[in-house]
């Protein structure tokens, strides 16, 4: 019978530790507004994963710096595997690559599909008993106590973020003695795109989008851009609001005469 419920319920470290502590064979899947998940597990390991992204052997061999696109795209027109396990056979006795660097790059495609679960705390999922990969797929054995650390690891430092930048509106500027700073530290090619991009009154959010970055990557560099004093944060600027004056009906001019004539009515009460 399928377990099934909602993270913000039952969070993904004590699912893992159920399938771990019971040596549970099936799948879980989790579904966010992102991605849906397939994590795959045999006798409490996690054997394979697959976020929803459609990534083949031959993309995630390209993306890792395995394969170049000439490479992939010249493997796509001359096999025709029928599983992915023949098109690793096919890869690796054609000389393109080897057993560890498949193995290595499904395994970091696994745990990065998982670690990524971690920080979601709204998603509904689905455990399938006895439900395996997909026939042909390559499976690994992982070791759940290790993912579950690295994951509380990551949960931990995702909050340490949050509270160092905790809205992506605030405006980014440079500290006083940046310059000064600049001279003694060592950027990555990421801080100095952010750097790049800091003008008026650009929000966090706004260079992210430019920078290709997504919320906890662009928290992570302006968190190592504050701790070496080059930027600070500041709201931003609020338009101020012109209030109109009140509506007023111009007054009626009154007529002397009338004003006269009252008079001598109450007079003459």
């Amino acid at each position: 019978m399928a377990l099934r419920g909602n993270l913000r319920d039952f969070s993904l470290t004590q699912l893992l530790n159920l399938v771990n502590l019971a040596k549970k064979t099936g799948t879980l899947t989790i579904q966010d507004l992102e991605h849906i998940t397939n994590l795959y597990f045999r006798e409490g390991k996690l054997v394979h994963a697959s976020n929803g992204k459609g990534l083949g052997l031959l993309d995630l061999l390209q993306k890792a710096g395995r394969l170049s696109a000439e490479q992939s795209q010249t493997i796509r027109e001359r096999f025709h595997a029928s599983s992915e396990k023949e098109l690793g056979l096919l890869l690796i006795n054609a000389g393109y690559t080897n057993r560890e660097q498949i193995l290595e790059t499904l395994r970091g495609h696994f745990l990065e599909a998982v670690y990524r679960l971690f920080t979601r705390s709204e998603g509904v999922f689905v455990f399938e008993p006895n439900r395996l990969p997909p026939e042909g797929k390559i499976t690994l054995a992982l070791r759940l106590e290790d993912i579950i650390l690295e994951g509380s690891r990551l949960v931990r430092e995702r909050r340490r973020l949050e509270e160092a930048v905790p809205d992506l509106d605030l405006i980014p500027q440079f500290a006083p003695h940046a310059r000064a700073a600049l001279k003694r530290v060592q950027l990555s090619p990421e801080e100095w795109r952010v750097l790049s991009q800091i003008q008026g009154q650009r929000s966090l959010q706004e260079i992210a989008r430019a920078s290709a970055l997504n919320d906890p990557q662009i928290r992570k560099v302006v968190y190592g851009l504050l701790a070496a004093g080059l930027v600070q944060l500041v709201p931003p600027l609020v338009p101020r609001v012109v209030t109109p004056p009140p509506f007023t009906q111009p007054a009626v001019p009154v007529k002397r005469s009338l004003i006269l004539r009252l008079i001598e009515r109450v007079r003459g009460i």
